[in-house]
């Protein structure tokens, strides 16, 4: 049986993948989690949009991506940080800065899925999904 291990993983090297080749939208599997990642980085301005497509059993996540004047893509690096192998949990006050403000670390905490400084107002920690700038 070969199913996917790890699907924020996978939804993030999807949006890579897609951005590397230039391409105006993917889709991936959709999930209540994937869409707060993906809501976060369109707040943020990182991604152009995403809807939520009732195709299939758990339906579909058309993502947006988006570019700028260049036809560079507005995300530049994203990292996974916990792992189903090995999770990583941070309090309010170990939320690491990334690039100096500039970058959106996501977690997932008590009161859903946040960014850094969201979590940082709300007063609290959680899981540290992954890093992006």
């Amino acid at each position: 049986m070969s199913g996917i291990q790890d699907p924020v993983a996978d939804l993030l090297t999807r949006v890579r993948n897609a951005q590397q080749a230039g391409h105006a939208t993917t889709e991936v599997p959709a999930s209540n989690l994937k869409e707060a990642i993906l809501q976060i980085l369109v707040d943020r301005g990182y991604l152009e949009s995403v809807s939520r497509t009732e195709h299939g059993p758990q339906g579909t996540l058309v993502v947006g991506l988006r570019y700028d004047k260049e036809s560079v893509g507005m995300i530049q690096k994203v990292r996974r940080v916990s792992k189903p192998s090995r999770r990583v949990y941070v309090g309010v006050e170990e939320i690491p800065p990334v690039l100096n403000g500039l970058g959106v670390a996501i977690l997932s905490t008590s009161r859903g899925v946040l960014a850094d400084d969201d979590a940082r107002a709300a007063n609290v920690g959680g899981e540290l999904l992954c890093t992006v700038y």
